[in-house]
């Protein structure tokens, strides 16, 4: 056996290897694209079926076609390096980064975790309650909110889309939603919705009629959006069960006050939940985006960027931004 075809071997175990190491952190990490999910399983069969043919000798193929089939699975391989990266970063982009100028409230009475002038992020050590400065929370769509506009605080992604697409349209949007006064109805509309609204310099949560609370909004030029219902006074709404634990995150209302609500690092939904409760949140609405999609970052109060979740995906468009 030649030097070339020893290097072969190898390349085509490694990318075997590497692709099935791909698939499966895809399919543990629960990333339910299903474009990306027969695009990574596929990469592993044509790995898969390149190495057996090597394996058999690729020089016993007699007909033209079939070797011309080698080739082309041979090809796949260089697929697999960039895909496995793209993975890569999408687990990466799941775990939250460390915010070490936080306020330490794990000895703070829950009474007194309230927002201040400036943003304030407090660190139970379950999770992190972040305070954004603002005197207007928008709806943005479409186009992604730039970290040089020094008017955001914080921005995240907020609504559910329909659909992986690289373009953007309203009703694409699940969960009808208002944009500064305009209103967009969605057919993707769900029992299990509530709202979040800001209009007239007051934010509100409604889960009996969020539609209505969205148009309401509207008319009166303010925006809101819909998601899944998380807490209604004090008590839980959503009926949710997750078999992993990963980041959590929800908007929810805390001591008369809007808050964003992370946890600080991975754990079981019901942990989450039972420090929700143990916080006394009264409203809250389910905002955990999935890797890719909970893009986000904050202004922090000596006026920098601290980005959380990094990594931005092109079919991800609509976000909620706090503005001061």
């Amino acid at each position: 056996m030649s030097i070339r075809e020893r290097i072969s071997g190898i390349w085509l175990i490694s990318m075997t290897l590497l692709a099935l190491l791909a698939y499966t952190v895809f399919f543990v990490a629960q990333m339910w694209l299903n474009i990306l999910f027969g695009l990574y399983l596929a990469l592993v069969i044509l790995q898969g079926a390149a190495l057996i043919i090597y394996m058999w000798g690729p020089e016993k193929l007699k007909s033209r076609p079939m070797k011309w089939l080698y080739r082309l699975l041979y090809a796949s391989s260089f697929l697999v390096i960039p895909c496995f990266v793209f993975i890569f970063m999408g687990l990466v982009s799941q775990y939250h980064v460390d915010i070490p100028d936080a306020v330490d409230a794990a000895a703070i009475p829950v009474e007194d975790i309230l927002p201040a002038g400036k943003t304030r992020v407090y660190n139970t050590g379950t999770v992190y309650v972040i305070f954004p400065e603002y005197t207007e929370i928008d709806l943005v769509c479409e186009h992604r909110p730039s970290k040089s506009d020094e008017s955001i605080t914080w921005c995240s992604g907020a609504a559910f889309q329909h659909t992986v697409s690289i373009g953007f349209t309203q009703e694409n949007v699940e969960g009808d939603h208002a944009v500064s006064g305009v209103l967009y109805e969605s057919p993707y509309n769900k029992a299990s919705f509530g709202a979040f609204t800001f209009a007239d310099g007051a934010f509100s949560f409604a889960f009996d009629d969020p539609s209505g609370a969205v148009r309401k909004a509207a008319e009166a030029g303010g925006s809101g959006f819909m998601q899944f219902g998380l807490i209604h006074d004090g008590q839980t709404v959503m009926d949710f069960d997750r078999p992993r634990a990963r980041c959590y995150r929800t908007l929810a209302e805390l001591n008369g006050h809007v808050c964003v609500i992370d946890s600080v690092n991975m754990l079981h939904f019901d942990a989450f939940m039972a420090e929700l409760h143990r916080l006394g949140v009264t409203n809250a609405l389910y905002m955990d985006m999935g890797a890719g999609w909970n893009y986000s970052w904050y202004r922090n109060a000596a006026d920098r960027v601290v980005t959380l979740f990094g990594l931005p995906v092109p079919w991800s468009h609509n976000w909620v931004v706090f503005r001061r």
